[in-house]
C-alpha cells in the first residue's frame, strides 16, 4: 500500500519507514487490531483497507475515506482514535476505519464505494459498521448500505434512507461545542477572552467538519480570520464572512478554492498555522500540526476537528509552551454521537442534543481533571476511554 516511485534503491531508513507504513505485525498490542482486511478489485484498481480494532464495547464504528496516500498504519491510528473515541463518549460501539486507496477527483467514487462495500460485506453490520469521512459523504454511504443490503451497515446516510448525513454538520457543532466549553474553563490559563464571541479563530480545512464550526463560531459572533483547503487560503483579520464564503466550501478544484474568496487576502495553503489567531482548528486531516511548524503557531488553544491532527512530539512541545490542545476524540466527536443517534432511529434534532450534552459533560470533565493534575488533556480522555475498555474486555474473558 505504500506509494512507491521510480527510485529503485532505498537506505535502510527509508526501508524501515515503508515497512512500518505496511507492516500490521507493527502496530498490535492488547487493545488490537482484531481484524485487518485488504481488498482489490482488478477491474477498477480499487485498492482498500479495514482495520477493526476494539470490539470490546460494540461493534466497530468508523468512517471510510478516499486518499492517495491511504496505508494500513494511517487507518490503523484512524480507527484506535475511534476506539478511544465511542469509549470517551460513552456509546456501546467499538473503534474502526476504513481506507480507499484513490485520488477522490479522479475516479467514479460510487462505483469505487460499492467495489469496497461488497467485498467487506461478510463482517457488516456485526463487526463494522461504516461512516461518512474525508472525501466521502450521504451519497457514498447510500451507495455502501444497498451494496451490503443493509440500513444498518452505515450511519450518515441521507434522510430518505432514515438517515442524519454529516452534511448536517453534527461534527462541525460538536467541535464547536467542546470549543466554547473549554474556552470557558481555560482561559485564564491561556489568558484568552472567556467569551466565544471575543475570539479570533484559524481553520485548517473547508469541507463537512470545516465549514460546520465555521457556521457554529460566526453565528456565535466569533472572528474567523483564516480558512484553507487543498487549493490555498484566504486571511481577513476584521473576520472573514462565512454566509459569503460558504459557496467555496467542498472544493473539487482549483477554481472553487477558498483562495478564490473575495472577503479576504489569499495566503499560501500551510500558512493557516501562521497567522495572528488566538485559536486553532484544524479540520480536514492528519499530522498537520507537528515538529515543523508548532513553532509558528500562534494560537494559545487548539481545538483538534481532524483525527490525529497534531504529532505526539508537537503536542508535548505545544503543552510546554502553555498551549491547551483538546484532543480529536473529545473534540469531534460529534459524528460518532450523531452517528449513534441515527442507529437507534432518533430524528437529527435529538442528535444534536444529545452531542451538545455528551461534549459539553466530556469537555467539563476532561478540563477540570487536567487543570487541577497539570496532566494533559489528551492522556486525562484516554485514560477514561482505556478503563471502560478494559472493564468490558475482561467482563468477556
Amino acid at each position: 500500500m505504500a506509494e512507491m516511485n521510480s527510485k529503485t534503491v532505498f537506505e535502510p531508513e527509508e526501508l524501515v519507514e515503508i515497512i512500518k507504513e505496511v507492516n500490521i505485525s507493527a502496530f498490535l498490542d492488547k487493545w488490537g487490531p482484531e481484524k485487518v482486511i485488504q481488498v482489490y478489485d482488478p477491474e477498477i484498481n480499487m485498492q482498500g483497507v479495514l482495520v477493526i480494532d476494539n470490539t470490546a464495547l460494540g461493534p466497530g464504528k468508523g468512517g471510510i475515506r478516499i486518499s492517495p496516500t491511504v496505508t494500513p498504519l494511517e487507518v490503523f491510528r484512524l480507527a484506535r482514535a475511534m476506539t478511544w473515541k465511542c469509549s470517551l463518549a460513552d456509546i456501546p460501539f467499538g473503534g474502526a476505519k476504513s481506507g480507499i486507496r484513490a485520488n477522490p477527483f479522479e475516479i467514479d467514487k460510487i462505483k469505487f464505494m460499492k467495489s469496497f462495500a461488497k467485498k467487506i460485506s461478510l463482517v457488516v453490520p456485526e463487526k463494522y459498521i461504516a461512516a461518512p469521512d474525508m472525501n466521502t459523504g450521504e451519497k457514498e454511504m447510500a451507495a455502501f448500505v444497498e451494496e451490503v443490503g443493509d440500513l444498518q451497515g452505515a450511519t450518515g446516510k441521507p434522510e430518505r434512507l432514515g438517515g442524519i448525513p454529516h452534511e448536517l454538520g453534527t461534527t462541525g457543532f460538536g467541535v464547536g461545542v467542546a470549543l466554547e466549553t473549554g474556552l470557558k474553563m481555560v482561559h485564564e490559563f491561556v489568558g484568552l477572552p472567556e467569551n466565544v464571541s471575543d475570539v479570533r479563530v484559524a481553520i485548517q480545512g473547508f469541507g463537512n467538519v470545516g465549514i460546520g464550526i465555521a457556521k457554529y463560531l460566526f453565528n456565535n459572533g466569533a472572528k474567523v480570520v483564516a480558512l484553507n483547503d487543498y487549493w490555498g487560503g484566504v486571511y481577513n483579520p476584521e473576520g472573514i464572512d462565512i454566509n459569503e464564503v460558504s459557496k467555496h466550501s467542498y472544493a473539487t478544484c482549483e477554481n472553487s478554492s477558498i483562495k478564490n474568496c473575495k472577503d479576504g487576502k489569499e495566503i499560501a495553503r500551510d500558512d493557516v498555522f501562521k497567522v495572528d489567531c488566538d485559536i486553532l482548528v484544524p479540520a480536514a486531516c492528519g499530522n498537520v500540526i507537528n515538529t515543523n511548524n508548532w513553532s509558528s503557531i500562534k494560537a494559545k488553544y487548539i481545538v483538534e476537528g481532524a483525527n490525529n491532527a497534531t504529532t505526539p512530539d508537537a503536542e508535548v512541545a505545544l503543552y510546554e509552551k502553555g498551549t491547551i490542545i483538546l484532543p480529536d476524540f473529545l473534540a469531534n466527536a460529534g459524528g460518532v454521537i450523531g452517528s449513534y443517534a441515527e442507529y437507534k432511529k432518533m430524528n437529527a434534532e435529538s442528535a444534536f442534543s444529545l452531542i451538545e450534552t455528551k461534549i459539553k459533560d466530556n469537555t467539563k470533565l476532561i478540563l477540570q481533571r487536567s487543570l487541577e493534575s497539570g496532566i494533559s488533556p489528551r492522556r486525562i480522555a484516554k485514560d477514561i476511554a482505556q478503563e471502560r475498555i478494559l472493564r468490558a474486555m475482561e467482563k468477556r474473558v
